[in-house]
């Protein structure tokens, strides 16, 4: 088949709001997408970034190639120029830029936690829905090629049924006590902690691999209460400040929760950023009633499969290193075991969320996915507050 012609590809113009470090690889995302999948019929054209830092505005345009910086994200919104808006700001500012994108007619990618609280969250859902604009949320473990196998493997039913699932993101991040009160740490910046930050990936990969939770019961902490203040502009929330003065931690370090699965299977999820120990633990292990399978971020290209009726010459797991055969790697690289990365993830994420814009069809996962994620975070708060177990229901 031939390929298309870069020059005949539809321009399409990305806004990026907030360029630390997470709205820096969806820039590179941005930039390189077409090179990976030259099957993409929309050519993302990098218009315009803004941050309320001007130097890494600037830094930014130079690096990346935006046309312009500013520090007024509002004049991204209004720039005809701008099709797409990326947001990658703190929390805070998520409803108000994703409201005026979405009033501007403008397809919206938002990190999470799209919301702050799942109001939030499903009223920028409804927003979306009712303006008929393409959303994309950025749980983008899941775009792993050998999360994808797993999940092949479990739809077809290679496991059996699913009897226990076991999730879990432990991040060493904050392990330290020197680590800066970023924005993350603070509840009126950030809402939750570890429940809007790690375990927006653990719910959506619970989701994505088995199915909706019905009820359960959860329990918090929070590990380390003060921290060095951080440096407007300066760093990021894995910066370490030995001095200076301090401030409060206002959100939860760790966060588990016992659930059970609409389909009967049993669980526990659970994310710490606290931890000593795993660095980027984001994990998941399947069982059911013909095999097993485990995963873990850390080894992001290998997955272990245990499934004895498929074979008669081992009787435990096998490990399976990804290769061109798999999901996504062949876009990356031909080899075997040359595996891919974080932002290879990220780049994955942003094809998809373009193929979405350039055909008209629903992304997934957008912001009803989110809005299923908050339906659990809003469940996982009640029975912080009521000490009991809780149903998932929906919110109004």
């Amino acid at each position: 088949m031939k390929k298309l012609n870069k020059n005949k590809r539809k321009s399409i113009g990305i806004g990026v709001i907030g360029m630390g470090w997470m709205g820096m690889a969806h820039s590179r995302s941005y930039r390189n997408v077409v090179e990976r999948f030259p099957d993409l019929e929309v050519d993302p054209k990098l218009v315009a970034c803004a941050d309320e830092v001007v130097e890494r505005g600037q830094s930014a345009q130079d690096r990346f190639g935006f046309m312009y910086s500013t520090q007024n994200w509002q004049r991204l919104i209004s720039d005809d120029e701008i099709d797409v808006i990326t947001v990658a700001t703190p929390n805070s500012r998520h409803l108000e830029i994703v409201t005026s994108a979405v009033r501007a007619g403008k397809h919206v990618f938002c990190e999470k936690p799209v919301g702050r609280t799942p109001i939030e969250t499903q009223h920028m859902a409804d927003l979306s829905s009712h303006a008929g604009i393409i959303s994309g949320v950025g749980y983008n473990y899941r775009w792993s090629p050998m999360v994808q196998h797993a999940h092949q493997l479990i739809k077809e039913g290679k496991l059996g049924k699913v009897t226990h699932y076991r999730g879990r993101f432990f991040s060493s991040y904050a392990s330290n006590p020197n680590s800066v009160l970023s924005w993350r740490f603070q509840k009126e910046k950030a809402g939750s902690g570890t429940l809007g930050d790690l375990m927006s990936h653990v719910i959506d990969m619970a989701h994505f691999l088995v199915g909706s939770i019905d009820s359960l019961v959860a329990h918090r902490e929070t590990f380390i209460r003060e921290r060095p203040l951080a440096v407007p502009g300066v760093g990021t929330h894995f910066t370490v400040r030995d001095d200076g003065p301090k401030g409060d931690v206002t959100n939860e370090d760790y966060v588990s929760t016992l659930v059970q699965f609409e389909n009967g299977a049993q669980g526990t999820l659970e994310g710490c950023r606290a931890i000593v120990g795993p660095k980027c633990e984001m994990a998941f292990e399947v069982n059911g009633t013909k095999g097993a399978i485990r995963w873990n971020f850390e080894k992001m290209n290998e997955l272990e499969i245990y499934l004895p009726e498929e074979s008669s010459f081992h009787d435990g797991y096998v490990r399976l290193i990804s290769d061109a055969s798999y999901p996504f790697h062949a876009a990356f690289n031909p080899a075997a075991a040359t595996g891919l990365g974080y932002d290879d993830l990220k780049l994955i994420e942003a094809y998809h969320f373009l193929k979405a814009i350039q055909t008209g069809q629903p992304n997934n996962p957008s912001f009803r996915q989110a809005v299923t994620v908050a339906q659990v975070q809003s469940a996982i708060q009640s029975s912080w507050d009521n000490n009991s177990w809780q149903s998932v229901a929906k919110i109004n």
